[in-house]
């Protein structure tokens, strides 16, 4: 007890938040597995069981795993995965192939990476296939045992499935499932998709040799689970080398969940994104404003991280226009409102400008004409602004047609933002008339 409290008394308040702050980053940033996937408790043991049986017992078998982007299809794989692991008869047994729609673009480079992650370079060596499916036999092959009456269990996992779909004539997908159903070798095949008609997708002769197994992930938890996961993401374990600091910390989480503030937050961040992506997201800017002057999380903190989070970056680039460019925003936001919506060029921008500067001339300097075209360009390379016609129309600059990207929402705030605004170009956004 003793060597536990002098262990605990090493450790200065600095030393505490530095290591509060690996463990936690560690956590929201994907580096750390949980042990068991929160939430998809059913779908974590059905999957189990299923590579289980292809691991230990050599049972062939297909599945996909459907939910949203953010739901937790691979951290759930990866969970799976790793328990799976832990058993000794699974280790030695199992091979694992990772396949990504994004990167594996066509059959021919999907067979060279399985090729690569199988080790058999050297068995196929400069060999000359007929077809995909005599190589894919080929290599299944080469991974029996000794005695060549058993098979090594060889588990695919393709994420972005949907564009496995779109090969030509799917013939790794074919192949895939057509070894799965037959008895050549222990295969299990999980496909990862986001897309719900993934079926439709599938030619029919690849259709009928998938099995129809599918595991759903539906965001179904509701607000009171979101703040528990909350709470368990900002909370220190119990083997944390220094207790006391552990306990205050824990503590403080409890009395933050239980904050009204905090709360109407978090019931925002809810309502617009239930995965947990965007919660890890805020957590990491929340955890990032924990210094020793600032020992805790505070109500402030999150505040000031779900502002970062929910930034507009079209309303922030506003911000470091010059005063030209944003009267010429002005100009074709009452436009918008004149022509309801309807495109305009430079020369009626450039017109609106001039008869508010016939107004109010003595705040504004009276610009030349291609000063004000280029301060025009700069709003079309920032894609403030955006041409109607293609770059394939061959029109004068000044006659172009365009379309302001901003609504007038992100314009009237960036104006109260924006620092040393002169009054009358405030007064001339927010009157009806231009």
């Amino acid at each position: 007890m003793s060597k536990r409290k002098s262990k605990e008394s090493t450790l200065t308040l600095g030393e505490c938040i530095s290591q509060a702050h690996k463990i936690l980053r560690e956590r929201c940033c994907h580096q750390k597995l949980p042990s068991k996937p929160f939430g998809v408790e059913s779908q974590y043991e059905h999957l189990l069981e299923l590579l289980r049986r292809t691991a230990v017992h050599g049972e062939s078998n297909s599945v996909l795993i459907v939910g949203p982007r953010g739901a937790g299809k691979s951290m759930l794989l990866s969970c799976v995965l790793n328990e799976l692991q832990k058993e000794k008869e699974v280790m030695e047994n199992i091979l694992l192939v990772h396949l990504n729609g994004l990167l594996q673009t066509d059959d021919r480079i999907a067979l060279k990476e399985i090729t690569r992650q199988l080790h058999l370079e050297n068995v196929v060596g400069d060999k000359v296939f007929g077809s995909f499916a005599e190589n894919l036999a080929f290599l299944l092959e080469a991974l029996k045992k000794g005695d060549r009456s058993s098979s090594r269990p060889v588990l695919f996992t393709l994420d972005e499935f949907d564009l496995f779909a779109h090969h030509k004539n799917q013939t790794l997908l074919y192949n895939l499932f057509d070894i799965s159903q037959s008895a050549q070798a222990p295969v299990a095949v999980v496909g990862l998709t986001c897309r719900l008609d993934v079926l439709e997708l599938l030619e029919k002769r690849v259709k009928s040799r998938f099995s129809h197994r599918q595991i759903h992930l539906l965001s179904a938890f509701d607000f009171q689970k979101y703040l528990e996961i909350f709470q368990q993401q900002l909370s220190l374990p119990e083997d944390f080398p220094d207790g006391g600091f552990a306990e205050q910390w824990n503590e403080s989480i409890k009395s933050l969940c239980d904050d009204r503030s905090v709360e109407d937050i978090l019931q925002k961040h809810f309502h617009s994104s239930k995965d947990f992506r965007s919660l890890q997201r805020l957590l990491v800017l929340t955890l990032s404003r924990v210094t020793v002057s600032n020992p805790a999380v505070k109500p402030a903190d999150l505040l000031e991280a779900s502002r970062l989070c929910t930034m507009d970056s079209k309303a922030n680039i506003l911000h470091g226009l010059s005063v030209l460019e944003l009267c010429l925003i002005i100009a074709m936001k009452h436009l918008s409102d004149i022509y309801d919506g309807e495109p305009y060029n430079f020369q009626m921008v450039h017109n609106e400008f001039k008869k508010f500067l016939q107004r109010k001339s003595h705040s504004i300097h009276n610009f030349e004409k291609p000063v004000v075209m280029k301060a025009f360009e700069h709003l079309h390379q920032l894609e403030l602004i955006k041409a109607v016609d293609g770059p394939s129309v061959k029109t004068q600059k000044e006659y172009q047609l365009v379309r302001l990207m901003l609504d007038n929402g992100q314009i009237m705030e960036a104006l109260q933002k924006y620092p040393q605004c002169p009054t009358d170009v405030k007064q001339w956004a927010t009157s009806a008339f231009a």
